[in-house]
């Protein structure tokens, strides 16, 4: 399943040590890339993705690990860090011609698009993250019980092999798990697109433990270093999300602040598949966000 019949092109772009991504793009016009999240593929901006086009360059990447980009062995801890997958983004971008561009993720896309946006500042010129905190939070906020609501993380955390194992056995079990407790109604994700997300999720087990594994490890690195060093987000930033922040105890919005100074932050109640749940908003709020 792809987005042809919404007038996308596909191509394979080489980026790093020879891994090639997925890419979909559509339009003319200043560009936007968006990123997708777990347990999805680029698939998950359709709706969105067709809307944009009509007046923008849309680029829509899987991920590196994900739905049909390559999906490298983890043979150190810098394969799968965010700061390797911005870099794939910016490659991306350059393929199609452009130096500068708008980017937005959401989920496992919003953390590489927040590293994006702290590496390359003179590549990013907006940003939009959905339902997501910066790593170096998101484990800060993460205690006691009201921490089994993210029990993968910890899970994809181990060391490699036993969750790989765990997850491969029973692979449609758990990622269908997140698509059918995170809120997703047949209307937002019909049926087939469900199928499209368990097929590219069940063959890509190895890479997506190891893009997880890396969040608890050298991703964590990188943002402590950039808090250290003062670094923040030197571009527009808008910001959506559940209130994650009234059911886990912090403030949301001061947390993303303390990183984006010109940052809108709104909190929306579509669930944590906005973009499929609720694309007319997602799409008003990027559009906000391209006109600053």
């Amino acid at each position: 399943m792809d987005l042809t019949d919404r007038g996308f092109r596909y191509r394979r772009v080489t980026v790093a040590d020879g891994v090639a991504l997925n890419v979909a793009t559509k339009g003319t016009g200043d560009p936007v890339v968006l990123l997708h999240g777990f347990p999805q593929t680029h698939l998950m901006w359709r709706h969105v993705a067709a809307d944009l086009a009509a007046d923008h360059t849309v680029i829509c990447p899987d991920l590196r690990g994900y739905g049909a980009s390559d999906k490298p062995a983890e043979t150190g801890p810098d394969v799968y860090s965010k700061r390797t997958m911005a870099a794939d983004t910016v490659a991306v971008a350059r393929a199609f011609g452009f130096e500068r561009f708008a980017l937005a993720g959401h989920d496992r896309g919003a953390l590489v698009a927040f590293r994006a946006g702290l590496d390359h500042p003179d590549a990013v010129t907006r940003l939009a993250c959905l339902d997501v905190l910066p790593t170096l939070d998101m484990w800060d906020v993460l205690h006691g019980a009201s921490a089994a609501v993210a029990f993968h993380l910890y899970l994809m955390a181990q060391p490699p092999g036993l969750p790989e194992l765990m997850i491969g056995a029973a692979a449609d079990a758990f990622f269908g798990h997140f698509l059918d407790a995170w809120g997703a109604s047949p209307d937002a994700l019909p049926p087939a697109v469900r199928t499209a997300y368990l097929d590219a999720s069940r063959d890509a087990v190895p890479s997506i433990v190891a893009d997880y594994r890396a969040s608890a490890g050298v991703d964590l690195d990188h943002d402590e270093a950039d808090r250290a060093a003062g670094n923040r987000l030197a571009m527009p930033v808008t910001v959506l999300q559940q209130d994650w922040g009234a059911a886990l105890g912090y403030d949301a919005a001061a947390v993303w602040r303390a990183w984006a100074p010109d940052l809108r932050h709104r909190t929306v109640t579509s669930g944590h598949f906005m973009a499929e749940q609720d694309p007319a908003g997602v799409t008003a709020a990027l559009r906000d966000l391209l006109s600053r």
